[in-house]
């Protein structure tokens, strides 16, 4: 691959989940929000095409938040999602460093937020592909409510997460406060986010950004055996 075309292939990688966390980060310079104890089939495009909830899906109640622990992989068994979890921080224009494009099947946690399984939504980041091939979030936009989302801690416990809305945000209208505020006050979230819509080929970015929400439903003692 050439230089261009290498700058061109970072690009598609990067440029639709950094463009929605740069709003992140002016969401939590706006909050002050720096306490961190506490992005299967292509996603549709629209102003907000939202899976949301439907009619008829029972969901769990919600587990009490627990002690915020740093996590080690996250799994999502209703897409096949298996993957390790890396910690990621702001860069200088105020966006989530997003895991390397040299490990596409890794998932980036922004580290300086909420811990999972802490009061507050944690966020995890993916690429949904590569110039060649399907990243760790390419299946994200067919999440569904209901599903179980294991994020495994760095202590050995496993923080069960029940996704409870999906919605495709466009650039145009990505509103920051949906994406990254709290559902419910009281519980402890999850944000899954990567980019979605069509992929611009002038801009060499997506669309829109898949964001998908979760809250926690049970925590286990031990994570699985390897």
């Amino acid at each position: 691959m050439s230089a261009p075309e290498e700058t061109a292939g970072r690009g598609r990688l990067l440029t639709g989940v950094t463009w929605a966390v740069i709003l992140l980060g002016l969401w939590l310079w706006g909050r002050g929000i720096t306490d961190g104890s506490g992005i299967g089939s292509a996603p549709t495009t629209g102003d907000v095409a939202a899976v949301g909830r439907p009619l008829g899906v029972p969901l769990p109640p919600a587990h009490a938040p627990i002690a915020g622990v740093a996590p080690k992989s996250v799994e999502i068994p209703s897409l096949g999602v298996e993957a390790p979890v890396v910690s990621r921080g702001l860069d200088a224009e105020g966006a989530i460093e997003p895991p390397s494009f040299d490990t596409p099947q890794t998932v980036g946690w922004y580290g300086d937020g909420t811990r999972p399984g802490a009061e507050g939504p944690a966020l995890l980041v993916g690429h949904v592909d590569t110039e060649t091939k399907p990243a760790v979030f390419y299946g994200l936009s067919a999440a569904r409510p209901g599903a179980k989302v294991d994020v495994t801690r760095t202590d050995g416990t496993v923080a069960e997460f029940t996704i409870d809305d999906v919605q495709v945000l466009t650039r145009a209208r990505f509103d920051a406060r949906k994406a990254y505020g709290p559902r419910k006050d009281g519980r402890a979230e999850l944000r899954l986010i990567t980019c979605g819509g069509t992929y611009d080929q002038k801009s060499h970015s997506y669309t829109a950004n898949v964001v998908v929400s979760a809250y926690l439903t049970a925590e286990k003692g031990a994570a699985k055996a390897a």
